[in-house]
């Protein structure tokens, strides 16, 4: 029936069933949650209540239990091991063009909670939907680096334009935020300034590690290429920064990134 349905409303589908299992897993009995039912009036709590919210919090536990261990026998995509690809995998003409994007959508949809985790960040829900909108950003602002007319010359020119669409993509990346890491009240004096810094520590090493991937680059056993990424953009934070508040991020990012991706090859 999915087939049948339109890619937005199945993106949309995707996203509401995540968020409603999000919600299905913050009122498990052993979750943490101080309550699962509103406060009764007056603040006089009667005698079955609390039996009455372990009984819930052990119901919503058991079809928890049983929705993860649906997933494990149902055929997916393998998304919690999910791997950057490269920039001609998910920006494909033709008939392969749907396929690309949801490969594209996919591979961040897990890339950006593997960058939560590294981080250990608080975060609104993410959405497939907002990486939708970022790959329809790429085509409609960048599509003569993603489809160049004519033949490159040589490697260092490809690596110039794997350069260009990563400082491309790290900018439509911060421009959609689909991902809005937050950081805890109180966590910093400029709040601002430091969830920015955080939505350039998480988002941009998304960029890197595809940058990577279309390149070749290759990575050492039990690491990967978001690692990899990660760590390169950390220790290049000051420019990166600086950069992406510029009249024009793309053209003061390519150099940065192009630097990059030559001394991790």
């Amino acid at each position: 029936m999915l087939r049948e349905i339109s890619e937005e409303v199945r993106i949309n589908l995707k996203d509401r069933l995540r968020d409603m299992r999000q919600a299905i897993r913050r009122r498990r009995h052993d979750s943490g949650q101080a309550s699962l039912l509103p406060p009764p009036p007056g603040g006089h709590t009667p005698f079955p209540l609390p039996e009455i919210e372990g009984l819930l919090g052990r119901a919503v536990s058991a079809f928890d239990d049983a929705m993860t261990m649906a997933t494990t026998l149902v055929p997916h995509d393998g998304g919690g091991n999910a791997q950057a690809r490269p920039f001609e995998t998910y920006f494909r003409s033709g008939s392969g063009a749907i396929e690309g994007e949801r490969a594209f959508r996919r591979d961040m949809y897990y890339l950006a909670g593997a960058m939560l985790a590294r981080k250990k960040a608080l975060a609104d829900p993410v959405h497939e939907a907002g990486f939708a909108a970022v790959h329809a950003a790429m085509l409609r602002q960048h599509g003569g680096l993603l489809h160049p007319a004519g033949g490159e010359a040589g490697d260092t020119q490809r690596t110039a334009r794997i350069a260009e669409l990563c400082a491309a993509l790290s900018v439509e990346l911060l421009r959609a935020r689909p991902v809005r890491p937050r950081l805890p009240e109180g966590a910093a004096a400029n709040v601002l300034e430091a969830e920015a810094m955080l939505a350039v520590s998480v988002l941009v090493p998304m960029a890197l590690a595809v940058a990577l991937a279309s390149a070749g680059v290759e990575t050492e056993p039990g690491s990967d290429l978001l690692d990899m990424a990660a760590m390169a953009v950390e220790a290049r934070v000051d420019r990166i920064m600086p950069a992406c508040r510029a009249a024009d991020p793309v053209a003061e990012l390519t150099p940065i990134f192009a630097m990059l991706i030559f001394h991790l090859r």
